[in-house]
């Protein structure tokens, strides 16, 4: 009887797996491999052992590009996670209290609708958009009402100090919605009599929000700042789309996808491009990891 359990187990999952493993892990292993050699996507690679790995830690577009993921990672979940939970608070419980239970603002089906639009858009389209809205003459969205108004243009992604927060700024745009609707869902779970009960109390909606609603929502914030990590350590479509020649001005806004990009398919580098790879690949697993450990804490139960 066991037997057959473990028989149906495996039928099940053989398919699926070994999809995984030729798709996913074999990749990746000859990506490791790759790295190790001297290749131009031509011929047979030279192996060169930990030669790239040596260089890559001299390369300063790579330290500039780790700089950047640094600033992604903290700027990023902070700035998207605290606009999504205060939205997502005013969409579910900001509103009045009817018969009892406390409502969302007036109008939060359709806000709902309006936040979650960025998200049915390609990213492609997204820097496309951003870069008619930060054109730096009167064409612009921005700069056209600002020059209108006798002001002198903002130069969003041609000024080093500012074009990496620019580039921010539209990450935040394309992914707050997601999260508010992440958010509303956990909220929705959330008994209405824990409210009820707290504003008995006197309990004002700040209190609401960081008394009760933010440690239960606690299990999907960690999920939530674990994802936006990850999206932090990509961000490719739109530096490249969006940054000054592909990660500029002078590498103001690069990151290592970038680079990666770069390396393989403008110097024919593919050795050196896939050691950036096993790099990137590392600090994005040791970010999860380090988050979830981090942010473990004893679940709520109610």
């Amino acid at each position: 009887m066991r037997l057959r359990k473990y028989l149906f187990v495996i039928g099940f999952l053989f398919v699926p797996v070994t999809l995984y493993v030729v798709f996913v892990i074999a990749p990746y292993v000859q990506a490791f491999q790759i790295s190790m050699t001297s290749w131009r996507g031509i011929g047979a690679p030279k192996w060169i052992g930990f030669e790239n790995y040596r260089k890559l830690l001299d390369d300063g577009s790579f330290w500039k590009a780790v700089e950047h993921h640094g600033v992604l990672l903290v700027a990023l979940p902070l700035i998207t996670l605290g606009i999504a939970l205060f939205f997502a608070f005013l969409l579910n419980v900001g509103g009045r209290a009817s018969g009892g239970v406390r409502r969302g603002v007036w109008g939060s089906k359709f806000y709902r609708v309006v936040f979650f639009f960025p998200q049915v858009l390609a990213v492609a389209i997204v820097a496309v958009l951003f870069q008619t809205v930060y054109r730096p003459n009167e064409s612009g969205l921005i700069n056209g009402v600002l020059m209108k108004l006798g002001l002198d243009p903002v130069l969003f992604l041609i000024k080093p100090g500012l074009a990496l927060w620019s580039i921010i700024g539209v990450l935040v745009w394309q992914a707050v919605g997601f999260y508010v609707v992440l958010f509303s869902a956990g909220m929705a779970n959330i008994p209405g009599e824990i409210y009820e009960a707290a504003e008995v109390d006197g309990a004002s909606r700040v209190v609401l929000f960081f008394r009760i609603t933010l440690p239960l929502l606690w299990d999907t914030l960690q999920v939530a700042w674990v994802y936006l990590g990850i999206a932090a350590f990509d961000a490719f479509a739109i530096v490249n789309v969006l940054s000054v020649d592909s990660g500029g001005p002078d590498g103001a806004t690069t990151v290592l996808a970038v680079e990666i990009y770069r390396n393989a398919f403008t110097y024919q580098k593919y050795g050196y491009a896939s050691a950036l790879g096993v790099a990137l690949f590392f600090l994005t697993i040791t970010f999860a990891a380090l988050a979830l450990r981090v942010t473990k804490r004893e679940s709520i139960e109610y």
